[in-house]
């Protein structure tokens, strides 16, 4: 008799993203991620994350029609970190560039 697997849940697919996004960052050793990945999704490629200019986070953000401040709370960052993401001075790194990308494909909506 064979188990099917179902399908990961939201929930699931976005803790999965977080975990690419720490693996990525330096936060997850390869061992660690490869064990997540697997047990939820099997062998099958994962997501990537790229890099994102300032200019792509504002519009993001306008996109969103949400202020730094508000954008910031739902990143869990400072508003001066994203002002500083926004001019270029800083580059995203880590979770907060896993949200970004989640962010740009699936909407704002993906976080509320």
């Amino acid at each position: 008799m064979t188990i099917a697997k179902k399908k990961p849940s939201r929930l699931a697919k976005a803790l999965l993203e977080t975990a690419d996004g720490m693996r990525k960052a330096g936060l997850l050793d390869k061992a660690t991620h490869e064990k997540i990945t697997l047990r939820h999704l099997g062998p099958q490629a994962t997501p990537k994350v790229t890099p994102m200019t300032g200019a792509q986070i504002r519009k993001l953000r306008a996109r969103a029609k949400m202020s730094q401040a508000v954008f910031a709370r739902y990143l869990n960052l400072t508003v001066g970190y994203v002002s500083q993401l926004e001019r270029g001075t800083k580059q995203p790194t880590g979770a907060a560039l896993a949200l970004l990308n989640v962010i740009e494909r699936k909407g704002i909506e993906a976080l509320l």
